[in-house]
């Protein structure tokens, strides 16, 4: 990687990155409203000049995901609901699957097709680790939506754990209210309680038709898989966002993950990370007591082991292949101290993976603000690394700047 080049730049907080058939590049921007940037998620097309072109407009946000398969765009909007769409440029936006959970902590994410030829996608949490926490009052969702809540894609038992918190919502009386797992705000559970798992569910990888037809579920228990890799060989990689110390049952020092995806299994979330209950003291919170198991059973199955951990808040994003059959990794970085303690930035960056081992290896590669995806085109063998731009957690909230985010190529 001897030089770097910008592509494009002038993007309001992108997050997806394709190229067409003609390997032209196209980028989805999220639609974030951060800094003045006009709501709604766009898809631009990039010309060889540098100017971004906006195709289609309107869209829900955040847009997750933009995956171009047989002259057709796959887009993944979050909102309220979510949902995947369909596009030829010049024609109307075609919705594939609707109804999918949102407006939550995470969102309907990437979407990738397979060998199989069906549609996989991930969908992450709508909490940080299954108990609604004031956490989410403070993002915003919990205003509008006080009815929602985590769904489990497999049936489950719960050990009946009820966390406490103020009520933003109390205006008289008793101002304090108790909360259980995979519950409404306010809701509480009792141990033994059984809860069906369903269709669409939070926190999992799913599958369908290209056309939306045939949802099924792939696997259960990723928190937050924002990235989906099918390898040469055929197997399906993740990278899963550990939780943060926060909310009512906030976990401390829990790491990203890059997880090999298999049908049927439980990825551990929302007790386990990387196999690791969350009870064992690494994972013991500064801003909380350490944390208890919320699940009595979770359908007999033993919590999958990881490929590879990052470091914490890495933010481990979107990845590909490269031509020497190495991984290429972004990684969007910390977001403290929303997420967790003050402390040193990490991430930020890319990171190579060796599969031969899952080892991970640091890239100098340039001076990115938030790196999200990364691509290798598709004729020309070279790699493109989309930047979402300037944007951190101040005390006050977010603070970012718009037409920030830009498009890079290394050599």
């Amino acid at each position: 990687m001897s030089s770097l080049e910008i592509v494009a730049q002038g993007l309001d907080f992108p997050t997806s990155l394709t190229f067409d058939a003609q390997g032209a590049p196209w980028v989805a921007e999220s639609g974030l409203p951060f800094a003045g940037a006009a709501p709604g998620g766009k898809i631009r097309r990039i010309g060889p000049d540098g100017r971004a072109e906006e195709r289609l407009g309107g869209l829900k946000w955040p847009v997750n995901g933009l995956t171009f398969h047989d002259d057709l765009f796959y887009i993944s909007e979050g909102g309220y609901p979510g949902r995947i769409s369909r596009w030829a440029p010049g024609g109307d936006r075609e919705t594939v699957l609707d109804g999918l959970p949102g407006l939550g902590n995470y969102h309907t994410n990437m979407a990738v097709v397979g060998p199989d030829g069906w549609l996989y996608f991930s969908q992450g949490a709508l909490t940080n680790s299954g108990v609604i926490g004031l956490d989410a009052y403070e993002i915003g969702w919990l205003k509008r939506l006080p009815h929602n809540h985590d769904i489990p894609g497999y049936d489950i038992v719960l050990r009946g754990v009820n966390l406490e918190t103020d009520n933003p919502h109390a205006t008289t009386g008793d101002r304090r209210i108790r909360t259980g797992a995979f519950s409404p705000f306010g809701t509480e559970t009792r141990p033994g309680q059984r809860i069906e798992g369903r269709l669409p569910c939070t926190a999992s990888v799913m599958r369908c038709g290209l056309d939306g037809s045939g949802l099924e579920l792939v696997a259960w228990g990723l928190r937050n898989a924002y990235g989906l890799l099918f390898l040469p060989d055929g197997r399906l990689i993740a990278t899963d966002q550990g939780a943060d110390d926060r909310g009512s049952r906030p976990i401390g020092q829990a790491p990203d993950i890059l997880f090999e995806v298999r049908p049927g299994a439980w990825y551990g979330w929302p007790d386990y990370v990387g196999g690791v209950p969350v009870t064992d003291q690494r994972f013991r919170p500064a801003r909380g007591p350490q944390p208890e198991l919320l699940l009595a059973n979770h359908g007999g199955l033993p919590p999958e082991a990881p490929l590879l951990r990052f470091a914490v808040n890495a933010a481990a994003t979107k990845m590909d292949v490269l031509p020497s059959g190495q991984i290429l990794v972004t990684l969007f970085g910390d977001e403290r101290p929303m997420t967790g303690p003050p402390g040193p930035k990490i991430g930020r960056s890319l990171a190579r993976i060796d599969p031969t081992d899952w080892s991970i290896h640091p890239v100098e590669a340039g001076p990115f603000r938030r790196p999200i995806d990364v691509r290798v085109h598709p004729l020309e063998g070279t790699i493109y690394v989309l930047d979402f731009g300037e944007f951190e957690m101040g005390a006050g909230g977010v603070e970012a700047q718009a037409g920030t985010g830009a498009l890079w190529r290394l050599g």
